[in-house]
């Protein structure tokens, strides 16, 4: 009699348990990751907000002189529609324009450069800066009793990840633009002084 032969297959693949160990494993380095991104994340809104602010004013000052005349930037809650507006209630970006007229509003004529920001991002102007800083031709800005702007701006997410939430952009001596970081210990400050950190 002829013994039938069984081939013994190789069977592959993943056991029910391994597949569980490694969906445990990628859910803890998730859970373990997600806070990393965040922070990573917010760091990079804020620093590119930062550099943007600090791009317009030096183009601001450029501008100035190259056009030997006033340019201003201003805080806008709206710097992409087709009647900008300044003011610093609610400010989702900036406008750079020549301030032809001399009235401190710009005009769709007037507007050089338009800048808006990510939504998370706050921007608190200090005192000094109010809702727009102007450049005069020589290429400084000045406060509005003739003597050389010190002011500052915030720009803030109300986080703790990054727990330097902040970062100030300094207009000393006139022209001279500077960024620092800050912590508003995971809040933005509801006012900031014209000279900081």
């Amino acid at each position: 009699m002829a013994k039938s032969v069984r081939s013994k297959g190789v069977v592959s693949g993943f056991t029910l348990i391994e597949l569980i160990v490694t969906i445990a494993v990628a859910a803890l380095l998730l859970t373990l990751a997600i806070p990393t991104f965040e922070e990573v994340i917010n760091n990079n809104r804020l620093t590119a907000a930062a550099n943007e602010m600090m791009a317009s004013l030096q183009t601001t000052r450029m501008e100035s002189i190259r056009r030997n005349r006033r340019t201003v930037l201003c805080l806008s809650p709206t710097p992409d529609s087709t009647a900008p507006a300044c003011s610093g209630s609610g400010a989702r970006g900036w406008i750079v324009f020549k301030d032809d007229d001399r009235n401190a509003s710009p005009t769709s004529a007037e507007v050089v450069r338009v800048t808006g920001v990510q939504q998370q991002v706050q921007a608190i102007a200090s005192p000094a800066f109010g809702t727009l800083v102007t450049f005069r031709s020589d290429g400084l800005a000045y406060d509005s009793a003739n003597n050389l702007l010190a002011a500052s701006i915030a720009l803030c997410i109300p986080t703790a990840r990054p727990a330097t939430n902040i970062r100030y952009v300094n207009i000393g001596a006139g022209s001279r633009v500077s960024i620092a970081k800050g912590s508003g210990n995971g809040a933005c400050p509801g006012s900031i002084g014209n000279n900081n950190p």
